[in-house]
């Protein structure tokens, strides 16, 4: 059973839940691509502005989908030791994937912003919204970054979660939100009916009406 019909739909929903904490003085970090129509949602419920964190996975060299670590900004990467150690890897073997998203990341920083600078972050409460948490490798990146920038408070905003990524995700944020955390998980996409690909278009749309204020 599906909980969402589309990102959009997730994104009201957790907006609701959101609005009703009247917390100061929001700022809201969607996660691209595929958090930035959730987060879109939550900006304008909260009448807060909005604006991208670019994260990336580094997956593993046999299987790029198993992520085994993330970085944000020119932070070091955030490794899963754990996963490192069961797969026989080491950040030196992982350096050239490491450069390779790091480029990723500058070049879509670069797409997303036509040089706009960030949002300053400094004594705000800044809420980070992504479509879903699987592992959370990403994510703790992202917030990791974000708590070098002098917030007030972070909250980690998630329509559906893994149990186990909401526990992982809980001591790098002063808050995890997560509307639902089903036991048989899985993955992030088998909880809408619709989950189709968000575009670089789809992000660029979305930073242009709502990265004022």
């Amino acid at each position: 059973m599906t909980l969402f019909r589309d990102r959009g739909h997730a994104g009201r929903e957790l907006a609701q839940k959101l609005r009703s904490r009247h917390e100061k003085d929001p700022v809201v970090l969607a996660l691209p691509r595929g958090g930035v129509t959730v987060a879109q949602e939550v900006a304008r419920a909260l009448d807060a502005p909005l604006d991208v964190l670019v994260a990336r996975k580094i997956g593993a060299p046999f299987q790029e989908e198993l992520g085994v670590g993330a970085i944000c900004g020119d932070d070091p990467p955030v490794f899963d030791d754990w996963a490192l150690g069961r797969l026989g890897l080491t950040e030196a073997t992982l350096a050239p994937i490491v450069a390779r998203e790091r480029a990723e990341l500058h070049r879509r920083e670069e797409l997303y912003r036509h040089g706009r600078p960030a949002l300053d972050l400094r004594g705000r409460t800044v809420i980070v919204v992504d479509d879903g948490l699987a592992t959370g490798v990403t994510a703790r990146a992202a917030l990791r970054w974000i708590q070098g920038q002098s917030p007030e408070r972070v909250l980690l905003a998630v329509p559906v979660g893994s149990p186990e990524g909401v526990e992982l995700l809980s001591p790098e944020a002063d808050e995890v939100i997560c509307l639902h955390q089903p036991v048989d998980f899985m993955a992030v996409g088998l909880w809408y009916d619709n989950f189709e690909q968000v575009t670089d278009a789809d992000v660029l749309a979305a930073l242009h009406t709502g990265a004022e204020g």
